[in-house]
């Protein structure tokens, strides 16, 4: 079963509510065992419109990543995230 990739590009707004949604999103990643690949590093946007932060975070599959979107404790992080800025996420499988 091949692997599963969450990629979020941000904007941040309110930094102080998204360091809260972060902080508990970190709890959520960790409880489905999720691998954080990429987390807000020096990126070039090479085409198309971009955000400020770009993520990466790697599930064992499919499944796995939208039963942690899905969870309680996603869903209490996302609150913090609401009014803290833009996201755009997507969830990708990997090749096997």
């Amino acid at each position: 079963m091949p692997k599963a990739y969450w990629i979020a590009h941000v904007t941040v707004t309110d930094p102080e509510p998204y360091a809260k949604y972060a902080e508990k999103a970190s709890k959520a990643f960790e409880k489905y065992n999720a691998k954080v690949l990429a987390r807000g590093g020096n990126f070039k946007q090479v085409e198309g419109k971009g955000h400020a932060r770009n993520v990466v975070i790697e599930f064992e599959d499919m499944a796995t990543a939208l039963n942690c979107y899905n969870s309680d404790e996603y869903d209490a992080a996302k609150k913090h995230r609401k009014d803290a800025g833009i996201a755009d996420i997507v969830m990708v499988e990997g090749v096997e």
